[in-house]
């Protein structure tokens, strides 16, 4: 077969860390080839020393790095940007700070397209608005017109996959490209892989915590630890037969539909099981650009979050659970509707009565890049609100506060002294959880928030929110679209569609016996092969 990329005994350090000890790697053209590990175990490194992309300062050294058969030591800067794009398309791990915020969608993927093509204009149109549905989006002219932060996070990350595959490469490098998106999304998007990879032999270098995906979609799973791989080969033995300690401690973290419930002890008080948060009839419609029509994000929305409990939101990427989110901790104003946070009307709320209420309910963003100040440290960013509330009264007393709570999401005290961008996607949102977790809030709102963890740390996440939760009774009101930790988690379910709610019950009921359609296509999209896998370990 022909190596599209060929790798061995890469080296790759920051100062005096060592990202990469002498990793080799091959991905021949028609194979998908998955990448997977904790994170900072130097997946992303990899991915941006194959690209020349590695930041100033970095060193790298290797026997081989091949694109194409050729190596990458010989090309210039120009001739490596060439290659992006045209033989490597690339898709990037944070679709916020990927797309230009100023330009609208259409023209980001016609850009990628003129710089390596010459076309007419109308062809080139045409490229874009096929691209986006190829990705999975629909309406796409809207989109195309739609500037980025009018998007969801599962819509930009699939504007990225459109603008690396605009111009038809031969190696695909897609550094987490699912984690954003929902179960039926993701299928859509690993089926249009697929069909790439046998109709045009495309040649796939996956980056993924998730192994249900990398167990159901490669054909070669490289396991990496701290800057190696510790096991290597083709799916079935890796996902079948682990050799390493290591590579089974991963498998085992991986949630499915048939995970073990992390059921805390429920502390034995008279409120536990009243409501703290309840929606009803909740509507919020966002006007139109000029020439557009409006978008209606929520519509007639009920929900009630009970003392004590988790209650998950499921649905596609733009289905609403953002909004609703950002709706219930008064970010947004429903323009129908009502919502009581602790028995409070949101809308009632006077400005010393929102800071009052920080007190009692904290959101945990979707994206970690873009709600982490990038000129703070992280000591400064995990101990603000207890500074900003007034329950420390120096930065000494914030610093160690900061250390239990870095310490409660297993992240190194060693932290504390970084900026946001020096941690990985991971350890960022880590720090986000951290933050949140300060004034030990009795309702936290996660949106997403561990959908960009590897599986050994979102599973010592989920814990951590079940202890939390028996010790202190904390209410969460989850946001996902991975149902395997809806099945771990979740006490109640609200499943929504373009806004409205289409299924709401005890999670048992709604994943185990749904009662409408659009339920059991999310269901049945969920991959199962890891499951396979733990049934297989069990009999």
């Amino acid at each position: 077969m022909t190596a599209l990329l060929k790798v061995s005994d890469l080296h790759v350090r920051y100062g005096g860390l060592a990202a990469l000890d002498g990793v080799d790697l091959r991905v021949d053209a028609g194979r998908l080839v998955s990448v997977a590990g904790e994170s900072g175990s130097g997946k992303s490194s990899l991915v941006s020393a194959v690209l020349g992309l590695l930041p100033a300062g970095a060193r790298s050294s290797a026997a081989t790095v091949e694109l194409g058969g050729r190596s990458v030591a010989s090309l210039g800067r120009r001739e490596m940007a060439r290659l992006r794009g045209s033989l490597v398309g690339y898709i990037p791990q944070d679709p916020g700070a990927s797309l230009n915020p100023v330009k609208r969608v259409g023209t980001q993927v016609a850009d990628a397209i003129r710089v390596h093509r010459r076309l007419p204009r109308r062809t080139v149109d045409a490229l874009v608005l096929a691209g986006l549905a190829d990705a999975g989006l629909s309406d796409v002219e809207r989109i195309a017109r739609a500037y980025p932060h009018e998007l969801s996070g599962g819509m930009k990350q699939r504007v990225l996959i459109a603008i690396a595959l605009a111009n038809d490469p031969a190696l695909l490098i897609a550094d987490e490209p699912t984690s954003a998106l929902d179960v039926t999304v993701q299928r859509t998007i690993l089926d249009h892989l697929q069909r790439l990879r046998s109709e045009r032999g495309l040649g796939v270098l996956l980056v993924t915590h998730d192994l249900g995906v990398a167990a159901e979609r490669s054909d070669h799973i490289y396991v990496m630890r701290r800057g190696r791989v510790v096991e290597a080969g083709p799916v079935a033995a890796v996902t079948g037969a682990p050799a390493e300690s290591y590579t089974r401690r991963l498998l085992q973290s991986s949630p499915t539909l048939r995970s073990p419930r992390l059921r805390p002890a429920r502390p034995a008080t008279a409120h536990t099981g009243e409501p703290v948060v309840v929606v009803r009839g909740a509507g919020r419609t966002f006007p139109a650009r000029t020439g557009g029509t409006d978008v209606t994000a929520l519509s007639g929305v009920d929900l009630v979050l009970r003392r004590g409990t988790t209650h998950a939101v499921v649905g596609e990427s733009g289905a609403g659970k953002s909004t609703l989110a950002r709706v219930v901790v008064g970010l947004e104003r429903p323009d129908a509707g009502s919502v009581h946070v602790l028995g409070r009307e949101m809308a009632e709320r006077s400005t010393a009565s929102w800071r009052a209420a920080r007190r009692h309910i904290q959101l945990v963003h979707q994206n970690p890049y873009s709600s982490l100040d990038p000129r703070m440290r992280i000591a400064d960013i995990v101990s603000e609100p207890l500074r900003h509330l007034g329950q420390v009264r120096d930065r000494r007393a914030g610093r160690g506060r900061a250390e239990e709570l870095l310490q409660a999401v297993h992240l190194d005290p060693a932290y504390l002294g970084r900026r946001p961008a020096e941690l990985s996607g991971g350890e960022r949102q880590r720090v986000a959880i951290a933050r949140a977790l300060a004034l030990r809030p009795e309702i936290i709102v996660l949106d997403e928030a561990v959908s960009a963890l590897d599986v050994v740390v979102q599973a010592s996440i989920l814990q951590l929110l079940a202890d939390l939760q028996g010790e202190h009774g904390t209410s969460y009101l989850f946001i996902t679209h991975d149902l395997g930790v809806v099945a771990q988690i979740a006490d109640d379910v609200t499943v929504l569609r373009a806004g409205s709610v289409v299924e709401s019950g005890r999670s048992e009921q709604v994943l185990d016996a749904p009662n409408e359609p659009y339920t059991r296509q999310f269901i049945d999209a969920t991959p199962r092969a890891v499951a396979a896998h733990k049934e297989k370990e069990q009999v």
